[in-house]
């Protein structure tokens, strides 16, 4: 399974990037897409991600401004982002987890694929 991030770029404060994370190779049942975000001199944190079900969760500073979205035809998972902030600026990192095989689904083997980030800069 691999990951490919695109859609990252310098921007002005106020406007907008959508991201998009093609995977590809096979799992059988995918459990979780996400987008991490990774500022200079800080850890990589979750910025948003979509579950199994259609369960969406945002970090704070994202709520509203950010939508994650999955396209089961072309296999990928996109994030829009509006609004955009200086302090939006960083690496941004795709994230799959999944069930590889049944056998996997049935014991609960999951497995976390990530991409090889993007860079997004919002400054004037």
């Amino acid at each position: 399974v691999q990951l490919q991030a695109s859609g990252g770029g310098l921007v002005q404060p106020g406007g907008s990037l959508t991201l998009s994370c093609a995977v590809s190779g096979s799992i059988f049942r995918i459990n979780h897409m996400a987008w991490y975000r990774q500022a200079p001199g800080n850890q990589r944190e979750l910025v948003a991600r979509w579950r199994i079900g259609g369960l969406t969760y945002y970090e704070d500073s994202a709520e509203g401004r950010f939508t994650i979205s999955r396209d089961n035809a072309k296999n990928t998972v996109n994030l829009q982002m509006n609004s955009l902030r200086p302090e939006d600026t960083g690496v941004f990192y795709c994230n799959v987890g999944g069930f590889n095989t049944y056998n996997d689904y049935l014991h609960q083997n999951l497995n976390d694929y990530w991409g090889q980030g993007t860079q997004v800069t919002v400054s004037s």
